[in-house]
C-alpha cells in the first residue's frame, strides 16, 4: 500500500510521504516552486524527513528531462553514509570509551578552525600514505576540471581528503539489536566539493540572466544548465568528480575508525554487511518509461534490494534498510530523520542539560558547540520510519555508543 500523500501544483504534482511528520510551510512553498519548473518529469517527490534548505527543499527527489538545477543538488556534493557490520560483540569493547572517542578524533582531522585556512583543525598537513594513492587517483580529473574553470579552484583539495568537516557529519561506533558492532560515519566532498558546488550554481544563474530567463523564475537559486551545453556537460563531470571524492573520503575515515577501534579490542573482521550509499548527487535513471537526470538532495537510493542508512540523530539511533523498489517516490527513501529546529534556534531554545539527558550512556561531546546537533532539533526517527514504510525495509537497528562530532 502506498503512502505518499498527493498535492496539486501550478505545476506538476507533489508525492510526499509525511504522515505523522511536520511539512512545514516553507519547505512546501520550496516544493511548490520546484514543480513549477517546466522540465519536471511526472512530479516531485519529497521524503518524510523534508524540511527547508538552501536553493531547494532537503529530502527531495527531483525527475528533469533536458535540464538539471545546480542548487537542488546544493554543495554538499556527493554527502553520504558507510557502515560496516564487524565480528566484535558489545562484551569486547572497553569499559572505557572515552579513550576509544579520543583515539578517533586524534587520528582523523574533525570540525573546522582558522576560517578553513592553513591552521585549520580539520585539514591535513601533508598528505599520508593512503591517501596519497587516493589522491593520485582524482588529481588528473580535477586538473582537468579547473583547468576548463579556473574559479572552481578550492583552497583546501587534498587536505580535506580522510576528514570529518562540521554540522551534521559525524563518526559512530554502534550496537545493533544482536550487539554486533558496528562502525558508522557520514560526510561528503567537503571543501573542494562546496566549491564546485557554488561555483556552477552562479554559472547556472549566469545562464538565466544571458537568456533572459530569469525573470520568469519564482526563486533565482533554482537557475538550471540545459542539456546539450558544453557548460551541462562540465558541470555534469564536475558532479561525477565530487561524488567520487566524497566516497574516497568515506573510504579513508572508515579505514582509520577501524584501526583505531582494533587499538581498543582484540582483532575483528568485516562481515557482509557493508553499506555505503550517497544521498546528495545526481544520476541519470530511467523512471516511468523515460530517461532522466535524478537529483536526490537528501534521499538515498532504494531500488529493490538496495541497502542504505537511515541516522536518526546523534542520540536516537539508525537504521540499515533494504530498498522496496518504489516507483512513486522514483525508488528513494529518506537520508535521516530531518530537521524541526534551525541550527540557531536550536542552541537557543535547548538547553546543556536537556542535551546531555538525551545523550545519557552515549560517549560524545556535551559542550554548546553541539547543541545545534542535539537530538531535539531533529524529527521522531520512528515516526519518519513509519511513514515510508512502503519504501524500505529495517533490517537492523543501530544504537549508538560513541559519537564524534566535528
Amino acid at each position: 500500500m502506498n503512502k505518499f500523500i498527493f498535492e496539486d501544483t501550478k505545476g506538476s504534482p507533489i508525492k510526499h510521504w509525511t504522515n505523522g511528520v511536520l511539512l512545514d510551510d516553507r519547505a512546501r512553498e520550496q516544493l511548490h516552486n520546484i514543480a513549477s519548473l517546466p522540465f519536471i518529469h511526472k512530479h516531485v517527490a519529497a521524503m518524510p524527513d523534508v524540511h527547508w534548505g538552501m536553493g531547494a527543499t532537503i529530502g527531495s527527489v527531483i525527475a528533469t528531462k533536458g535540464a538539471i538545477v545546480p542548487a537542488a543538488v546544493g554543495v554538499d556534493i556527493g554527502c553520504g553514509m558507510m557502515a560496516y557490520q564487524t565480528s566484535l560483540k558489545a562484551c569486547d569493547l572497553p569499559d572505557n570509551l572515552r579513550d576509544l572517542r579520543d583515539d578517533i578524533e586524534r587520528n582523523i582531522p574533525c570540525g573546522r578552525t582558522d576560517n578553513g585556512g592553513r591552521n585549520d583543525k580539520g585539514s591535513y598537513q601533508s598528505l599520508t600514505a593512503s591517501n596519497e594513492q587516493r589522491w593520485l587517483g582524482l588529481v588528473d580529473g580535477y586538473n582537468k576540471i579547473i583547468e576548463k574553470h579556473p574559479k572552481a579552484l578550492a583552497f583546501n583539495t587534498w587536505q580535506h581528503l580522510g576528514t570529518l568537516g562540521t554540522g551534521n557529519h559525524f563518526i559512530e561506533i554502534c550496537l545493533d539489536e544482536n550487539d554486533s558492532v558496528w562502525v558508522m560515519l557520514h560526510s561528503g566532498s567537503r571543501g573542494v566539493g562546496n566549491k564546485i558546488g557554488m561555483y556552477f550554481i552562479e554559472k547556472a544563474k549566469q545562464e538565466m540572466e544571458k537568456y533572459h530567463i530569469d525573470k520568469y523564475l519564482v526563486d533565482k537559486d533554482l537557475s538550471y544548465l540545459v542539456e546539450k551545453t558544453e557548460i551541462f556537460d562540465d558541470y555534469v563531470a564536475a558532479v561525477e568528480w565530487a561524488q567520487e571524492f566524497a566516497l574516497k573520503n568515506r573510504e579513508s575515515m572508515m579505514g582509520m575508525t577501524l584501526a583505531a577501534l582494533g587499538r581498543h579490542t582484540k582483532p575483528f573482521e568485516i562481515t557482509e554487511m557493508a553499506v555505503n550509499c550517497h544521498h546528495n548527487y545526481i544520476s541519470k535513471e530511467n523512471h516511468f518509461g523515460a530517461n532522466v537526470w535524478l537529483t536526490r538532495k537528501g534521499a538515498v537510493r532504494a531500488r529493490k534490494g538496495d541497502l542504505g542508512i537511515i541516522p536518526g540523530s546523534m542520540g536516537t539511533g539508525s537504521f540499515i534498510v533494504r530498498g522496496l523498489g518504489n516507483e512513486h517516490s522514483f525508488c528513494s527513501c529518506s537520508h535521516g530523520a530531518g530537521r524541526v529546529m534551525s541550527r540557531g534556534q536550536a542552541k537557543k531554545e535547548i538547553s546543556l542539560a536537556q542535551h546531555a539527558t538525551a545523550m545519557k550512556g552515549i560517549e560524545a561531546r556535551l559542550d554548546s558547540d553541539v547543541l545545534d546537533e542535539s537530538p531535539a532539533a531533529y524529527k521522531d526517527i520512528g515516526a519518519v520510519m513509519e511513514a515510508q514504510s512502503d519504501l524500505v525495509e529495517v533490517l537492523f537497528r543501530l544504537r549508538q555508543i560513541v559519537n564524534v562530532k566535528g
